[in-house]
């Protein structure tokens, strides 16, 4: 995804939670940093999940370990000019296969997608679209467990 704001600024956007919880999560127990398991809620759906940050390239790579089993997901930041990034974001080693290994692909696919649609409204216009919330609100369904 294109995001119209400098790689410092986006990177800054992934590790610190009082950006994040702007587009993504509602509240977590620190800032990522090298080595470090912090843990992230979402309040609305009374969900939680603890992450371990592997690595950490300030502006390029942010790789963390989540879920039970253990999967991993790369966050991509790549300046594309001084006012412009494009943010990819790889999720991989999931310990199923066949159709179960096809749900998850899809569901963190859109997942993934709608994080990177709240960050591009919120760094680029200050809109908190409140997509994460709205996705599966609880009038209409259960959070996918």
């Amino acid at each position: 995804m294109l995001i119209r704001r400098p790689v410092s600024t986006v990177f800054e956007a992934f590790i610190d939670p009082d950006i994040t919880t702007n587009f993504w999560f509602t509240k977590s127990s620190g800032k990522l940093e090298l080595g470090k398991t912090v843990t992230w809620h979402w309040e609305m759906y009374g969900v939680s999940g603890e992450v371990k940050v592997q690595e950490l390239i300030p502006d390029e790579k942010i790789s963390i370990n989540w879920g039970e089993p253990a999967t991993t997901v790369d966050f991509l930041f790549k300046a594309l000019r001084e006012d412009m990034t494009y943010v990819t974001i790889n999720h991989y080693g999931f310990q199923v296969s066949g159709d179960a290994l096809i749900k998850e692909i899809k569901d963190n696919t859109s997942g993934f997608t709608t994080v990177l649609d709240g960050l591009k409204a919120y760094l680029e216009h200050g809109i908190k679209l409140n997509l994460i919330a709205d996705k599966y609100p609880a009038e209409v369904m259960q959070h996918p467990k």
